[in-house]
């Protein structure tokens, strides 16, 4: 069994979303959002990177699944989200847990099988592969969607890092 933690970062809602994986069977543990409460960026940055080193220790995942920043029209937002990004691997790297990343689109083609699919849609297919889940946001359906696509694509990630 492997448990992995995927992560959907933000700059102001970071979702987390915890699974053990044995072969094929996935189970649900745990999920949420870390929000953060500050005005001043850098203090939101370290708001996420003691929300994620206190999930990390709570949860000891062996594996962590992030998504890839997507870049939209608004720059600014766009580097803000890769430093929140940044912030949320820094924590597993220092702990020592490898981290694998994501497209936004594999994680949409994994879960609901188009890689184009809505928001509403990946949570609708979270409840039918995790009925246990309990679903705050879609901020944490969207982390347990990259811990998902994860578990399945983690055997050739896993041979990729033996290559290299």
């Amino acid at each position: 069994m492997v448990r992995v933690l995927g992560i959907d970062p933000g700059s102001q809602c970071t979702g987390f979303g915890v699974l053990d994986v044995a072969g094929p069977r996935l189970t649900y543990v745990a999920s949420g959002v870390i929000r953060t409460s500050q005005e001043d960026f850098a203090a939101r940055l370290w708001e996420i990177f003691s929300c994620v080193r206190s999930v990390v220790a709570q949860y000891r995942p062996q594996q962590i699944a992030i998504e890839r920043v997507f870049v939209n029209r608004n720059v600014d937002s766009a580097l803000k989200l890769g430093q929140a990004r940044g912030i949320a691997m820094v924590v597993p790297a220092r702990a020592g847990v490898p981290v694998s990343e994501y497209a936004p689109n594999l994680v949409k083609k994994s879960i609901v099988g188009a890689g184009h699919g809505d928001k509403s849609q990946v949570r609708m297919m979270i409840t039918v592969l995790l009925p246990t889940a309990e679903l705050t946001s879609d901020d944490a359906s969207d982390a347990l969607a990259v811990a998902i696509t994860h578990a399945h694509h983690r055997t050739s990630v896993l041979v990729k890092m033996a290559l290299t």
